[in-house]
């Protein structure tokens, strides 16, 4: 593939109207799939994978399609389902009353101004982090594996046509399986998660806890994904929250404790309250913000450690430049979008989002305090974009796009942003009111979009380094992805928020508010900073509790050849995710694990493992879009409960059937997929 590429870069076909046209299209679907999973459940997955074998398929029936063009089509799909998780932090804005509903240009605006900015401060980074990193970006290298064995190419054997059409159908019945089981709870026939509260007796501290177990296919889908250290990982941070935290936190010497100290506590108020209210609202209210504390550490730590990395990556891309300009030519797979453009599109960018806060400011009333406000939020979108930049790009590499400390850099971001808008208010005087508490909101987004979109550019730009990509090419596509992406947003989020509404916020047609769990926080985090009454205290536990998780990785790390890990992030995610969410990933990678083991050592062991991860892909493809169809229905017929069929049934007996019915699914597929491996 070398040779070919360096004797004809002129004709290789990469990137193509076809291929953009098709890769926004993709993006246009993984963008409403991703933002409805996670406005859900709190996590979004990464599309590369099932955009690459889509792409192949499709671009097959067309004459001369190339390995590149299929890679500029994950590139712009992926990016765009990366765009989604900008809902972590957009629906805060309805949640404190400042939006009643998603305006269209400004939600657009702050997905794509701060999406170039991601593209831009990421380009420096590729070096250091793709090439000379030493990092596995496991899913970019996934996806790299599936575009060699089903494109077009001299080396392509039969057998990889026919991975390429099965991996197609892998991906079509494990969302059509997953959208079934979703219309089937709409149905009412069978409940959609299992949960189950104790109080505890006196021996244990007489406290209250519980378990639950989301059955949903999605959440099954992105445990496979994410793999078995980090789901347990995250098994151990629920274990913290929910077998120790809230049972402590809900006894009562605690609460006599706090009482004696003159401390808040939330189950005071709680007295008498069933095992289920008790511990779900002391989780919510207090340890959720612990979590917090682990993650914020942990995205700390990280870069911390990418010092070194950051400072190689820029000066590698100065380097280039300069070959560049003394007309040297570069190998193909060395072309970056030349520093010159680079700063030039950083430049308008931020002059775009300098406008888009002067409105936002005017239009919040914020008089006199707007230009230092504007200034202020242009620095911090710079100083710490670039950071958020490098730390997500640096976790692609090390645990993949999909594990990436988003959810950490959200939190630090707007924890950030919420101490410099307390100063500007002492600056100036303003009243601490919910206008302030939104421009926070809105100049974290722009932040979040910039660490969204670097984190799923490296990985893109790693797939595309092993299939000897052009980077500058990749670059573009990255942009254009960033666009479709962010013009279906607000639509998505309109028709979720008439149909469910968010928790915190307006109620929507159904009585069924959307956790949201990160905006929630977010949010929350917000208000408390500027209104001073945020619970320090408990971030303060969280983070202690973060700095030794950290120190127990590296012990974990340095004793076991780097074979045992303990991923400070994924512990602080099982802090604050619902406890049956968490449970479900968990399940999600211990069924990953088995399947992969179970596979490994058989002579089509590497198809089955890449059709495991199809299957993975299309389980949280189908859920997802069915709740995007759901709700557009509810708003369209104005009925939260079109689909029942059957008498509302709550408790054990529809939680059995329910338990029962996805585990016969789940190992039908599992089989299934071994079968169709096996005949490739």
């Amino acid at each position: 593939m070398t040779d070919q590429t360096t004797a004809a870069p002129a004709r290789r076909l990469e990137l193509t109207l076809r291929a953009v046209v098709l890769g926004c299209l993709l993006a246009v679907i993984f963008t409403a799939a991703n933002t409805y999973l996670g406005l859900q459940v709190g996590l979004t997955f990464a599309s590369a994978i099932p955009a690459a074998v889509i792409s192949m398929t499709l671009l097959r029936a067309l004459k001369n399609s190339t390995i590149w063009e299929n890679m500029t089509v994950q590139t712009v799909a992926s990016v765009g389902g990366a765009m989604s998780a900008i809902i972590f932090v957009l629906p805060g804005l309805v949640m404190v009353g400042w939006w009643l509903e998603f305006p269209f240009w400004e939600s657009v605006l702050i997905c794509v101004l701060g999406g170039i900015l991601g593209v831009t401060f990421s380009i420096p980074l590729r070096r250091a982090l793709v090439v000379n990193g030493g990092l596995p970006y496991p899913e970019g290298v996934a996806a790299a594996e599936v575009l060699k064995v089903g494109s077009p190419g001299a080396d392509q054997s039969d057998e990889a046509v026919r991975e390429n059409k099965a991996g197609l159908w892998v991906v079509i019945w494990g969302a059509i399986v997953s959208a079934a089981y979703a219309l089937g709870v709409s149905a009412r026939a069978f409940a959609a998660e299992a949960a189950r509260f104790v109080s505890l007796p006196a021996a244990l501290g007489g406290g209250a806890t519980g378990i639950g177990v989301g059955m949903q296919f999605a959440l099954l889908g992105a445990g496979h994904l994410i793999g078995l250290a980090v789901g347990l990982a995250q098994l151990f941070g629920l274990f913290l929250a929910w077998a120790i935290a809230v049972p402590i936190m809900t006894s009562p010497e605690y609460i006599a404790w706090c009482q004696s100290l003159g401390l808040d506590s939330i189950a005071a108020g709680l007295a008498g309250a069933p095992a289920e209210e008790l511990a779900g609202t002391v989780w919510a209210r207090e340890v959720r913000f612990m979590g917090a504390g682990v993650i914020g550490v942990a995205a700390i730590w990280t870069l911390i450690k990418l010092a070194g990395p950051l400072v190689g990556g820029v000066i590698g891309a100065l380097a280039a430049n300069k070959a560049r300009q003394s007309g040297e030519a570069l190998d193909i797979v060395e072309q970056d979008i030349p520093i010159t453009w680079v700063a030039m599109l950083s430049l308008a960018s931020l002059g775009g989002i300098g406008v888009l806060l002067t409105v936002v400011a005017n239009s919040m009333g914020l008089g006199s305090a707007g230009p230092l406000l504007v200034i202020g939020g242009l620095i911090y979108v710079v100083v710490i974009g670039f950071a958020v930049a490098a730390i997500c790009g640096y976790m692609a590499g090390l645990i993949g796009s999909s594990n990436s400390p988003v959810s950490g850099v959200g939190i630090l971001a707007i924890v950030v942003a919420s101490l410099l808008m307390l100063v500007v208010l002492g600056i100036t005087g303003l009243p601490a009111d919910p206008s302030v508490v939104a421009f926070a909101l809105i100049v974290t987004a722009i932040v979040f979009a910039v660490a969204v979109i670097a984190n799923d550019n490296l990985q893109d730009l790693k797939t595309a380094q092993l299939v000897e990509a052009t980077p500058w090419r990749q670059q573009v596509a990255l942009i254009i992805g960033c666009v479709a992406g962010a013009l279906v947003i607000p639509f998505v989020l309109n028709q979720l928020n008439a149909a469910f509404g968010f928790e915190g916020g307006p109620a929507g047609i159904a009585d069924q508010p959307l956790a949201a769990p990160q905006a929630t926080l977010i949010s929350a985090l917000a208000r408390g900073v500027i209104s001073g009454d945020l619970r320090w205290d408990l971030i303060g536990v969280g983070a202690a509790i973060g700095v030794a998780v950290i120190i127990l990785d590296e012990i974990l790390r340095r004793t076991s050849g780097d074979k045992i890990k303990l991923p400070p992030l994924a512990v602080g995610i099982g802090f604050y995710l619902p406890a049956a969410v968490t449970f479900m990933l968990v399940i999600g990678a211990v069924c990953g694990f088995l399947y992969n083991r179970t596979v490994a050592g058989r002579s089509y062991g590497e198809v089955a493992r890449r059709m495991g991860v199809l299957l993975a892909s299309g389980l949280i493809v189908g859920e997802s879009l069915f709740g995007v169809f759901n709700a557009a229905t509810i708003v369209a017929t104005q009925n939260a409960d079109w689909a029942a069929v059957l008498p509302l049934s709550e408790g054990w007996p529809a939680m059995i059937v329910g338990i029962v019915v996805f585990a016969g699914l789940t190992f039908l597929l599992y089989s299934w997929i071994i079968r169709r491996s096996a005949t490739v």
